[in-house]
């Protein structure tokens, strides 16, 4: 690189600013401090805190965690504090760590959703990722991020209630998803990011029954990857404003471990990734894929993130 043009791994998504690109997913990180033995944490780009909702969740029963092939499948439900005390307890810390704290607001009713919307709005953190993977129990159960309407709807309301950066997260079990996208845009978000895990099926052989008491489950890591790489690049080819250079930046996760995962993503659109299943087989992960971004970015001459975001395209 001249030295004389240095090379620049930040990023602003909706008017926030990232050291870098690269984000701690939800429910994969804690609240950020729960790594700092392991690793440097101010490094990151952002944090992303478990799944957040209202009142307090015990989470599922029985396994939670069930390895496959390149493969991890959780079912955790939404195990967390509550709102209130994330906030009095753990957000004042979070934000001391450095990144960039998105508040992973998560809810089975309007009015949950709503409600912890406006408290987290009346706080320093600068950003709410909104999961509508989460059941609409008023819907029969139906995640509210599978069909336009719901999405759309739930998107609106909670942009009603705050002026904080609002983060859509997709998840990838919609039927249409840049329907569903362009939806949550039309109602107002800042950014969306991709994909959430998709919804499996274990089996216990020695007990002829499923692993999980939930039934099914959600699965991550590297195994998704190609989907998700597939599923970010329609909704940038797909979605207008979410095309580089558009209004709305996409967030991308789904898989990635290495940084030639997150060069991957970029490529084909990306303003910033989520790391999440990596970190629990090496907490180092994410370290690794800023300074392997950086080496890359100076070897094939790219200034910043924006020269090759959607190259691939």
């Amino acid at each position: 690189m001249n030295p004389a043009n240095p090379l620049d791994l930040s990023v602003v998504l909706a008017g926030v600013r990232y050291a870098n690109p690269v984000i701690a997913a939800s429910g994969t990180f804690g609240y950020g401090t729960e790594y700092g033995r392991l690793m440097d944490v101010s490094k990151l780009g952002g944090v992303c805190s478990k799944g957040l909702t209202l009142e307090p969740k015990a989470g599922n029963t029985g396994i939670r965690l069930h390895e496959t092939p390149s493969g991890l499948i959780n079912s955790i439900g939404l195990e967390n504090p509550g709102i209130p005390h994330f906030i009095e307890h753990e957000l004042k810390t979070m934000l001391a760590l450095g990144p960039v704290v998105l508040a992973n607001l998560s809810g089975s009713t309007m009015e949950s959703y709503v409600e912890g919307a406006r408290l987290l709005d009346a706080t320093e953190v600068p950003v709410i990722e909104l999961n509508i993977s989460c059941p609409n129990v008023k819907a029969g159960g139906m995640a509210w991020g599978l069909e336009c309407g719901a999405a759309g709807s739930i998107t609106a309301a909670v942009r009603k209630v705050t002026s904080k950066c609002l983060v859509v997260k997709l998840s990838p079990n919609a039927p249409q998803l840049v329907d569903v996208a362009k939806s949550v845009v039309d109602a107002g978000c800042d950014a969306i990011s991709l994909v959430n895990t998709f919804q499996s099926f274990a089996v216990d052989i020695e007990k002829g029954r499923p692993v999980f008491d939930n039934i099914t489950a959600g699965l991550a890591g590297p195994a998704i990857k190609p989907i998700a790489l597939r599923m970010l690049r329609d909704i940038v080819l797909g979605v207008a404003d979410c095309a580089p250079g558009g209004r709305i930046p996409v967030i991308g996760l789904g898989g990635i471990a290495t940084w030639q995962d997150a060069v991957e993503f970029i490529m084909t659109g990306a303003s910033a990734i989520q790391v999440g299943t990596a970190t629990f087989a090496d907490p180092s992960a994410m370290e690794s894929i800023i300074t392997g971004l950086s080496a890359f970015m100076s070897r094939k001459g790219y200034p910043s993130i924006n020269a090759m975001r959607g190259c691939a395209l």
